[in-house]
């Protein structure tokens, strides 16, 4: 486990957000950082995420763009009211057992929050921590739906699964009386995205049925062929792994792109390439791409990092939420919390809106397509979703 701490100083991001801070009726930070505590020391706060493992290059984007979001937050200046803020950041390599052995650690330390979980599973095991010891835990990359609602002190600073599929449904307008085909590997990963768009798009009156491959195969023309006879309105495409670039030929090489509208989700830009020839060709639902908004936060982003990626707006706006926690609680979580919940910001992606009944951040989500080929790609953005159009349906918070 690799420990990373360094100092920074929070200012208020008032000056940035007048308009929907003067709706809450928010002070300077001076006025606001009056949670209680010592006025003079740190706040601290413990980031828990991938530096390491299979999700490291989703971690790299998140803490790239919370350091970011930090610097926009506080104009630079890095302060909330007189107090610095103690940041220390924790690999958890996206092992459970880990990060819960982190965020322990650092609630013991006196960290009051803590942010971070690149990975999903990693996610649903910090949340009853955070619970347990009443700190506020704002959860990052991890997409599963159940952070959303699982204690008053849960956050999420990304989107949630329900969002990515809602997108997909778009592209076909009203579901009723349309069939949609579901093309997934074998396992949970397969059945889970399954169980969403049988949820979600059938749920709207569409007809789903399901194509499922071994994850040992390589050949893949069998497949293609059971798609194409099924005649699907939309083709939805959940796959992981190294067979991705033989799987998007087959569908291309057997007619299957040019046949149906095909949908997919549009991962990090390493992972374009995969796509090859077919890359043009399919329809893509996006959590985020460079290009996909113009506002304040991305060009501060972009000044930062250069091309922005899948999960620069995850860290960018969980550090938004920080220091609104800062400004807002100082050292009472509680009154963070209340502080978060109903608050909108402007994050990277454009109006973030924080649902107070159940902690779901209501946010814009894009349909994109490719153009290129090989190593040059460039997304484009075909439509965006607001955050209401995305938004999932509200759940009973469960503690």
């Amino acid at each position: 486990m690799t420990v990373r701490t360094t100092r920074r100083v929070f200012l208020s991001a008032a000056t940035m957000m007048a308009a929907a801070l003067a709706a809450t009726a928010c002070g300077s930070p001076q006025d606001t950082a009056s949670g209680g505590g010592d006025s003079a020391a740190p706040v601290k706060v413990g980031l828990v995420y991938s530096q390491s493992g299979a999700l490291a290059s989703y971690g790299k984007q998140y803490i790239e763009g919370f350091k970011a979001g930090l610097d926009f937050a506080t104009k630079g200046t890095n302060k909330v009211g007189d107090r610095a803020v103690e940041v220390t950041e924790v690999d958890d390599a996206g092992d459970p057992a880990k990060a819960v052995s982190a965020a322990k650690d650092l609630i013991g330390k006196g960290n009051k929050i803590i942010a971070g979980s690149t990975a999903s599973g990693v996610a649903l095991q910090v949340a009853p921590i955070a619970a347990q010891n009443k700190v506020l835990f704002i959860s990052g990359p991890a997409a599963t739906d159940a952070v959303t609602g699982a204690n008053k002190y849960t956050f999420r600073s990304g989107r949630q699964s329900y969002q990515d599929v809602v997108t997909a449904k778009s592209f076909i307008g009203d579901p009723a009386g349309k069939k949609v085909v579901v093309f997934a590997q074998d396992g949970a990963f397969g059945d889970a995205n399954e169980a969403a768009v049988k949820a979600v798009i059938g749920g709207a009156g569409a007809a789903v049925s399901s194509v499922r491959a071994p994850a040992s195969a390589t050949e893949f023309t069998p497949f293609a062929s059971q798609i194409k006879s099924a005649k699907p309105d939309l083709l939805f495409v959940a796959w992981a792994g190294t067979t991705a670039p033989a799987m998007w030929q087959t569908l291309d090489q057997q007619g299957v792109l040019s046949s149906t509208t095909v949908v997919t989700g549009l991962d990090i830009r390493a992972s374009w390439p995969t796509f090859g020839a077919a890359g043009s060709k399919i329809s893509f639902l996006s959590h985020y791409f460079d290009g996909a908004s113009d506002n304040e936060a991305v060009k501060a982003l972009k000044a930062k990092v250069g091309t922005v990626d899948l999960f620069h707006p995850d860290g960018f706006a969980a550090a938004q939420m920080v220091v609104r926690a800062i400004e807002e609680g100082g050292d009472d979580v509680e009154k963070m919390v209340k502080a978060l919940e109903g608050w909108s910001f402007d994050g990277v992606k454009g109006k973030m809106t924080i649902r107070a009944e159940d902690h779901a951040l209501l946010q814009p989500m894009f349909q994109a397509k490719l153009s290129g080929s090989g190593t040059a790609f460039t997304a484009t953005a075909q439509k965006a979703l607001t955050g209401d159009e995305s938004a999932p349906p509200a759940v009973a918070m469960k503690g």
